[in-house]
C-alpha cells in the first residue's frame, strides 16, 4: 500500500467530520441511509433504461425519450450516493484502502461501470429513436447490468475482509 495513500486515509479519517459520522450512534446509519437512497435513485433509472435497451418492460417509450426523462434523476441519485459513500469512506478511511473488495469495486466502478453508464445514457439518444433497439444497445445494456451486478457484489463482500 502507498505511503501517500495510506498517510491520507489516517488524515482523512481524522478530520472533524469523519470523526463525528464514526462518533455517533446517529450520523453514520443517517449517512449509511443517504447513500442507499442515493444508490437506489441511481442503480433505479440505470436499470431502467438497461432493461428498456435489452427490449424488457413495456414499450410506452423509446429507449431515447426514458434516458432523457430519467437523466436529471440518475445524476441527481449519483451525487447523493457519491456524497453519501464519501463520508462513509471518510469515517474508517485506513480500514477502507487496505480492504481488497472495496478496492475491487472501486476498480469495476470507476473505470468501467462509470464510463459504460455515460456512454449508455448518450448512445441510447441515438439507439433508442426507434421502439425495437439494435443488437448492440442490447449488447451494451446487458454489459452495464453485469458491470453494475459484479460492482454490487464486491460491495456486500467489504464487510467480510473487515475480519481478516
Amino acid at each position: 500500500m502507498s505511503g501517500f495513500l495510506m498517510s491520507f486515509a489516517k488524515w482523512l479519517e481524522n478530520t472533524h467530520w469523519a470523526l463525528s459520522i464514526s462518533g455517533s450512534d446517529w450520523a453514520y446509519p443517517f449517512v449509511q441511509w443517504t447513500h442507499f437512497s442515493g444508490l437506489s435513485l441511481w442503480l433505479g433509472t440505470n436499470f431502467a433504461l438497461d432493461f428498456r435497451l435489452l427490449g424488457l418492460g413495456k414499450k410506452r417509450n423509446t429507449a431515447a425519450e426514458l434516458s432523457n426523462a430519467l437523466f436529471a434523476w440518475n445524476w441527481t441519485g449519483f451525487v447523493i450516493a457519491i456524497c453519501g459513500g464519501f463520508m462513509l469512506f471518510a469515517s474508517a478511511a485506513t480500514k477502507y484502502v487496505v480492504n481488497p473488495a472495496f478496492l475491487l469495486k472501486l476498480g469495476i466502478f470507476v473505470p468501467l461501470a462509470l464510463i459504460v453508464h455515460i456512454v449508455n445514457q448518450q448512445k441510447a439518444k441515438v439507439w433508442g429513436v426507434a421502439p425495437d433497439v439494435p443488437g448492440i444497445a442490447k449488447c451494451a445494456g446487458l454489459f452495464e447490468l453485469l458491470l453494475w451486478l459484479c460492482v454490487i457484489t464486491c460491495a456486500i463482500s467489504i464487510p467480510n475482509f473487515d475480519r481478516l
